[in-house]
């Protein structure tokens, strides 16, 4: 059996490519990269050391829960820019949050509507006055639908962050 070693890029689609790397390249900081010579628009970012995030724009449709969860530094600095450009989603997953194992978790849409999660590392120090935005939760806890459905692996040894990479 062949093991998978690692992601190596994630792939979102957008529908103006300017729009997602300005978004990508200046409001998150991710460092442009060249992309394969393409008959269609594409970007590629670096993530980290061994990891890409690859944008090419087409007219598809966009997936309301569907996301990738991005671990960042500074996360509150981070939900302050994303909060005064609108771009913080609370409808699909529910409220910034404290999640049970201590890192901090918010849902944003890009220009295109890509739904993205950003994380904190559960030791990341979160200033209290973040806590009184209308768009965070005030106690930790998990996102609740409704649907009384537990299937899975749910455990209350749960966490973001396996084997997390340190810079």
């Amino acid at each position: 059996m062949s093991r998978i070693i690692n992601i190596n890029h994630v792939a979102l689609v957008v529908d103006d490519i300017e729009a997602a790397r300005a978004f990508y390249g200046t409001e998150l900081g991710l460092e442009a990269l060249p992309s394969f010579d393409f008959d269609y628009p594409a970007a590629f970012f670096l993530v980290n050391e061994t990891q890409q995030l690859h944008i090419t724009e087409w007219k598809d449709t966009m997936s309301f829960r569907g996301h990738f969860c991005m671990v960042v530094e500074d996360f509150v600095g981070l939900f302050r820019r994303l909060e005064a450009a609108g771009r913080i989603d609370v409808t699909p997953w529910g409220n910034v949050r404290r999640l049970p194992d201590g890192g901090m978790q918010m849902f944003a849409r890009d220009p295109a509507g890509n739904l993205l999660e950003f994380a904190s590392r559960p030791e990341e120090e979160i200033d209290p006055a973040l806590f009184e935005s209308e768009l965070v939760d005030t106690e930790p806890g998990l996102y609740r639908s409704g649907r009384e459905d537990g299937r899975g692996l749910g455990s209350a040894d749960a966490t973001l962050h396996h084997g997390d990479p340190r810079p």
